[in-house]
């Protein structure tokens, strides 16, 4: 992108952010030089206190500070409230986390969405924080035209809380820790000063794709981990959701665009449960995942059109059901082994995923929008519906592929979240879902 169109996509952006948000306090110092490790190169990221971090409870504030949003680099009149907070990881570890907060001159703190991204990349210094605060990267590009999709939601009059779902170390695909971030974010608005967020306030969930990962996640945990969030909950609204990673490691296999997906989730998730998942790779294998270790999604569509799993392990391990480490990780970030979630739910899902080169239709498994697979969608909602929850609405666009469905899809999403915050009843699409795909935990394969 050069900087002429850089510039005129900034100033659409900033517009329509200055219209919608309210100044906040002073701002902060400028972010530092941009180096690999963001902890390194920014400071603010670092936690340096003195008692350990497990003596904080989730959702505790560590630092804060006050910055000009930017837009692809670019300063603008709309400030921004950042935060370093306590929270957990996939493992169940204490972390440090940052989100941001930006206030609405509309809004009166009473509500507020909880903005999912979907910046997908294994690279922590991609996440929209980074972004925000001024940093550059192509990974977070995403996170750039993301302020777009935000903007109505601020002309509405609803504050807005982006976490860097993926953590400080970019636990790519690990939905689990996804979930925890988002809460612990929310947690955080609400705790500190400035913000005009309070206990009180209620929130909505959105997502697309990676950011339907936290949406889901989060909302299905809420209940246990967070449960005085979850009473703040008016629901969830996401679409292009992964549902059983291992699925769509099947789904995407050999393909035209996507299958480059494969490895980065493969990467994220060994990341978030300490797997040393290159001892099972081929050289190619080996030289493919090497080449994403740090890269977005933007590095991997379309890089490797053919490439299969079996061109990326070793012969011994051509089934990925054969390397136990990674039976127990899938199983783990299956969203069919989580909770149900409590809260009213609006799920969209494409099925043409032919639009973007993915034939595919796996046994088991059937077709999907490219990369997300329908069936495994379906039958999440479904299990949903018959597990308790009957406000769930389900969508399904069969003519509408990954990249289509996003902008047909937000607006409805707005609308139905906005009837939650007006107090309507929630629709339901339970009992006229079609059946899905079985979402069982994986078996390991052999005894290697």
């Amino acid at each position: 992108m050069n900087r002429s169109t850089a510039g005129l996509l900034a100033v659409a952006v900033v517009t329509a952010l200055t219209v919608g948000a309210a100044p906040a306090a002073a701002a902060a110092p400028a972010a530092a030089a941009q180096q690999t490790d963001s902890r390194a190169s920014d400071p603010f990221y670092r936690y340096d206190g003195s008692e350990p971090l497990s003596s904080y409870e989730p959702g505790d504030v560590l630092k804060k500070r006050t910055l000009d949003y930017h837009v692809l680099g670019i300063p603008t009149p709309v400030k921004a409230i950042q935060l370093l907070y306590r929270s957990t990881d996939a493992q169940g570890r204490p972390s440090a986390n940052v989100t941001t907060v930006v206030r609405s001159h509309r809004g009166d703190g009473s509500k507020a969405v909880s903005y999912q991204s979907f910046y997908d990349s294994l690279d922590p210094e991609d996440g929209p924080s980074r972004a925000i605060a001024g940093k550059v990267t192509l990974g977070g590009i995403i996170a750039n035209v993301e302020s777009l999709v935000m903007a109505p939601l601020l002309l509405k009059g609803y504050d807005l809380v982006i976490p860097d779902t993926e953590g400080q170390t970019a636990e790519f695909a690990a939905g689990p820790a996804y979930g925890t971030n988002t809460l612990d974010s929310i947690r955080a608005s609400t705790r500190a000063a400035g913000t005009g967020l309070h206990t009180g306030t209620r929130f909505g969930l959105l997502g697309y794709s990676g950011g339907a990962i936290a949406t889901n996640w989060a909302a299905a945990l809420a209940p246990a981990y967070a449960p005085e969030v979850n009473k703040q909950l008016v629901g969830f609204a996401e679409a292009g959701v992964l549902v059983a990673p291992a699925h769509n490691l099947k789904y995407v296999d050999g393909t035209l665009v996507w299958n480059g997906v494969m490895p980065m989730a493969v990467i994220g998730v060994s990341r978030a449960y300490d797997i040393d998942i290159k001892r099972y790779l081929s050289p190619k294998g080996i030289a493919v995942f090497d080449e994403l270790e740090h890269g977005s999604i933007i590095d991997a569509l379309g890089r490797y059109p053919g490439m299969t799993w079996k061109d990326l392990a070793k012969p011994e391990y051509k089934d990925p059901n054969s390397i136990p480490a990674f039976v127990d990780a899938v199983n783990k970030v299956n969203l069919g082994e989580a909770a149900t979630p409590t809260v009213p739910g609006f799920i969209g899902q494409g099925n043409a995923g032919w639009l973007e080169g993915t034939f595919n239709k796996p046994a088991g498994i059937g077709s999907g929008d490219g990369v997300m697979v329908a069936g495994d969608v379906r039958a999440l909602a479904n299990q949903y519906c018959a597990t308790g929850n009957t406000s769930i609405k389900y969508e399904q666009y069969n003519l509408l592929s990954h990249f289509g469905a996003m902008p047909y899809w937000t607006p409805r999403a707005m609308a139905w979240l906005d009837d939650r915050f007006a107090g309507k009843a929630a629709p339901t699409s339970c009992g006229r879902i079609p059946a899905g795909n079985s979402l069982e935990p994986e078996k390991p394969v052999g005894t290697n």
